[in-house]
């Protein structure tokens, strides 16, 4: 074992788990076919929530924001108080049947406005007062799935691992699904190293070797999916569907929008990156629809936090707590979910969180992925029964 063959493996981008049993490794080995999925969507810089899914006709929102508060000629009406951006209009079939679902107020106790610590609390599952120790959904995945996964955990195609941090398990993160194709892991040498954290090392680089092995065997014999939908997460997302066509067995993706952080011109910026959601998540749909896989997909938005309610003086919204998010999928029964924060009852001039976010993680993994007895149990919140099929 070397310094160059151990920076080789580790630039392939996976995390290599700190233990892993024989029988894991076989039970992996001899799993077949794929079962439910999670594709969760960062809106990194985080997203406003009030000019997303829009209280239209509340008073308060109108005084809060006179120059940014969007009109009714600028927003999709669904109900007599909620309205979508205009931007979201490809959404709107996902929501005429019924497969959209919103839910409001999503945010934590002692909320926290900095950027890289509020996305850890998402990422860890923590709140203002602890942050997890690792990524909220990889400890349930790796041990209580029910089912043995044949290839990686999770997949980011953007981004860091901090969501997968975790102390087991098969995660990886790459830019575009080539890079499996084109990465050659070196084996290290033969033999013990007579030094522990290199025998350590060596064991998860052959671990890393067989993994990325299979899945390039895979990939290769499907072809480069066609986009679906421009821009950035069109890209990432369509690698997501070849992933998937390929038959590889993971169940939790990440990917990433970037530019939520509107403290200035807010109106445009928010609205061309909305289209690029709304076109991305529309064009998944269409996508795993036609592949017969979209009754097994279910897509999640999250975001550090959400804005604060007033505009500020730069045409912009700042760094606030409580916001919407959106869930979608062929088991997603849509509507609304939760309740929407009181706009005339703000803290620190922020809306107040109504649902701790940490209730969606519970519902996914107790009524998504089957994992009843889950590390978020405590979190169950009966506004949000029925939201998954």
């Amino acid at each position: 074992m070397n310094r160059r063959t151990l920076l080789k493996a580790l630039s392939a981008g996976i995390t290599l788990p700190l233990s892993l049993s024989p029988l894991q490794t076989l039970l992996a080995a001899n799993a077949t076919g794929t079962g439910k999925r999670l594709i969760l969507i960062e809106l990194s810089g985080a997203n406003d929530g009030l000019n997303t899914l829009v209280p239209i006709s509340n008073d308060h929102y109108h005084r809060l924001r006179p120059a940014i508060g969007l009109t009714q000629k600028e927003v999709i009406s669904v109900n007599d108080d909620l309205a979508f951006h205009q931007s979201l209009k490809p959404l709107m079939a996902l929501w005429e049947r019924g497969e959209l679902a919103w839910v409001q107020g999503l945010g934590y106790p002692q909320p926290n406005r900095s950027h890289f610590k509020s996305i850890a609390l998402w990422e860890s599952g923590g709140d203002g007062l602890k942050e997890g120790r690792s990524g909220w959904i990889t400890h349930d995945i790796e041990h209580q799935l029910g089912r043995a996964v044949a290839d990686a955990h999770g997949i980011s195609l953007k981004g860091d691992l901090n969501l997968f941090n975790s102390d087991g398990g098969r995660w990886m993160s790459l830019e575009s699904t080539s890079q499996i194709e084109s990465t050659n892991v070196p084996l290290p040498d033969g033999g013990k190293q007579y030094n522990a954290t290199l025998d350590l090392v060596a064991g998860k680089m052959h671990e890393l070797h067989h993994t990325m092995g299979s899945l390039s065997n895979k990939l290769q014999k499907t072809s480069k999916a066609k986009s679906i939908a421009p821009g950035v997460l069109g890209n990432q997302l369509s690698q997501v569907v070849r992933l998937i066509r390929s038959g590889i067995d993971t169940p939790v993706y990440r990917v990433q929008l970037g530019g939520f952080d509107t403290h200035n011109n807010q109106l445009g910026r928010h609205a061309r990156l909305l289209v690029q959601l709304a076109r991305s998540v529309a064009g998944l749909r269409k996508a795993l629809q036609h592949d017969g896989e979209w009754e097994n997909t279910l897509v999640m938005t999250y975001s550090e936090f959400g804005r604060r309610a007033a505009e500020n003086n730069a045409g912009g919204t700042d760094h606030g707590t409580a916001a919407p998010h959106l869930i979608t999928g062929g088991a997603v029964r849509g509507g609304f979910y939760g309740t929407a924060p009181d706009l005339g009852e703000l803290v620190d001039g922020d809306p107040a969180h109504t649902v701790d976010y940490r209730s969606l993680y519970e519902q996914v993994l107790s009524n998504w992925f089957g994992i009843e007895d889950n590390r978020f149990l405590a979190y169950s919140n009966r506004e949000l029964k029925g939201l998954l099929v």
